[in-house]
């Protein structure tokens, strides 16, 4: 992907998300790791009308070099890729989103991660989704937290593909920006489901988790 069809796929998915409901007025950001760098989404920008012109361009420091002031999370995307990439050299887009039924259920008394394998979906798509407890926006100890916590399930044998942001919303990544976009819905849709549900599903059991794994490679 050039860096000018990294800027329209930004727009594109962003545009995308905003009409769908997945963010709202100016919450959440998108970034592209580059082979020289990033572009991300601009600080306060709506992402229903972005402008290609106008993402921000880092360089491998994540050292802006042109466009509109960055997003306060560059911090947090580039712990994200610099973990993430230990596991899984194929990170190329973050997206951060204040998705609605995700935020919802870290409002509720949460574990130590976001939901339960309840759908094979879920299992095959998202993956161990993590909590993060809460953090201003912007925070760096909270980067740092999610670059250990992407180090400790890597470690494990589990790279994730997600995390959630303790009353914020969930950082997922991919090797491109339509792949992390899958990933967000996928996770939206299973937090929707959780929510819904009355009683709460049981997870899947081990048995049928394994028949993932060894069918489709899932890495639960």
């Amino acid at each position: 992907m050039t860096e000018n069809q990294a800027r329209e796929e930004i727009c594109r998915i962003g545009k995308s998300l905003f009409e769908r409901g997945y963010v709202h007025a100016t919450a959440g950001n998108i970034s592209v790791r580059l082979d020289d760098g990033f572009l991300i989404t601009p600080t306060d920008a709506c992402l229903g009308f972005l402008d290609p012109v106008r993402l921000a361009r880092l360089d491998t420091n994540a050292r802006q070099t042109s466009g509109d002031v960055a997003s306060k999370t560059i911090a947090l995307h580039a712990h994200i890729y610099g973990a993430a990439g230990r596991f899984d050299v194929k990170t190329r887009c973050v997206i951060h989103t204040h998705s609605t039924h995700c935020v919802a259920l870290t409002l509720q008394p949460c574990s130590e991660e976001l939901l339960p394998p309840i759908t094979p979906y879920f299992v095959m798509k998202v993956g161990h989704v993590p909590l993060i407890p809460y953090h201003r926006p912007g925070d760096p100890q909270a980067a740092a937290l999610v670059a250990q916590t992407i180090a400790r399930y890597g470690e494990q044998g589990t790279p994730i593909r997600a995390v959630m942001l303790e009353r914020l919303g969930p950082n997922v990544w991919h090797d491109s920006p339509a792949a992390a976009m899958a990933t967000l819905e996928e996770l939206e849709e299973t937090a929707r489901l959780w929510a819904l549900s009355h009683p709460q599903p049981q997870p899947l059991t081990e048995t049928q988790i394994d028949e993932l794994r060894q069918t489709f490679g899932a890495r639960w």
